[in-house]
């Protein structure tokens, strides 16, 4: 059994977050050390606790962490902290994936930072909570196609207005005669919280959903920031899952775009050298597309991915996961998000639908 999914002492429904062995991480001490101080939340930055328990909650009223990015209107909100005297209570947006990885974050930086980490635990949401959580998301999405992620502020039609619902917020808008939503939240949609999101946007009546994101590349010549990535296949939990792709071979036939099979990886942390080697064949990977894949599959709608190759897991560049902040790189991305624009454009006016 791995050592973080140990049961914690003493308790029935908790497990124990054990810190990664760092040296053996795809993106060397200094950058994940600098990844984690961006993640963890100012309280535990700031002093030490008897105990901290992550769980499953969407909680804006507890503490909000000092280290939100500002300025942005969608995935700024991170984890929130309750204290109870000397404990610590973390709420994550209610998902399994995201509620493991926030655990592993925060134990491996207190482990970084000479601290111990047996102090973390964390109990993973029951598929009510989870289910429940994307249940607020009521959008009338009769046959219309769905842009959900990243960069979406600059994906929408300058001058539209963006409508607001409980933790997302959407603009609508006709291109080339199709009706497009553009759909952004707050929170993070991180792994299997995104399949669930695909699956409510079918029960809303969504007919095609594309999601927008970063990925790591997982061969050694791709540059960060200077790609996009598509397909239309995904190794969740070790097996293939495709979908039917919405963009078919169009996105991946247009200049600055990579194509291969995706790996679905729940946590960022989980991805050492040894999980490099196992998939060094495959092209790409990240916590959501694989989910969300799958939900589409099921659902009987399509689904497609296209993707800024934001870091390199096979070889050292100067960007990475830790300094997605300094200005070139917002500067070269920004010319990513235009080329997505460009090409979602160009296939919803070229191929019917």
């Amino acid at each position: 059994m791995r050592p973080d999914l140990v049961l914690a002492q003493g308790t029935d429904t908790a497990l124990r977050a054990a810190p990664i062995a760092v040296d053996g991480h795809t993106m060397g001490p200094d950058s994940l050390l600098r990844y984690l101080q961006i993640k963890v939340h100012h309280l535990i930055q700031e002093r030490s606790w008897h105990s901290i328990r992550v769980v499953g909650g969407y909680d804006r009223q507890a503490a909000i962490s000092q280290h939100e990015k500002t300025g942005k209107p969608f995935n700024f909100e991170r984890p929130t902290a309750e204290v109870h005297g000397h404990d610590l209570m973390i709420k994550a947006f209610p998902g399994n994936d995201y509620v493991h990885h926030y655990a592993l974050i925060i134990a491996t930086y207190l482990a970084m930072t000479g601290r111990p980490a047996d102090t973390v635990t964390y109990q993973l949401p029951e598929t009510a909570l989870c289910r429940a959580a994307v249940e607020p998301i009521d959008l009338d999405l009769a046959s219309d196609l769905v842009i959900v992620g990243w960069g979406l502020q600059y994906l929408a039609p300058a001058g539209g207005v963006w409508r607001r619902g409980p933790g997302y917020a959407w603009q609508r808008a006709v291109v080339h005669g199709r009706r497009v939503v553009y759909l952004g939240f707050r929170h993070s949609i991180w792994g299997d919280v995104a399949g669930r999101v695909v699956t409510r946007l079918a029960e809303l009546g969504a007919r095609d959903v594309v999601y927008v994101g970063k990925v790591g590349a997982l061969s050694p010549e791709i540059e960060p920031n200077a790609w996009l990535a598509t397909g239309n296949e995904s190794l969740v939990g070790g097996d293939p899952v495709e979908w039917d792709d919405f963009f078919g071979d169009f996105a991946a036939a247009q200049t600055g775009v990579h194509t291969g099979v995706h790996v679905t990886s729940p946590s960022i942390l989980l991805e050492d050298r040894d999980w490099l080697s196992e998939h060094a064949e495959h092209a790409f990977v990240d916590p959501e597309i694989g989910p969300m894949g799958a939900a589409a599959r099921q659902a009987g709608i399509r689904f497609g991915y296209l993707h800024v190759i934001s870091n390199n897991l096979a070889r050292h560049y100067p960007a990475d996961l830790s300094n997605e902040r300094h200005s070139d790189v917002i500067r070269r991305r920004a010319l990513l998000v235009d080329h997505i624009r460009d090409i979602i454009a160009n296939r919803l006016a070229i191929r019917p639908t």
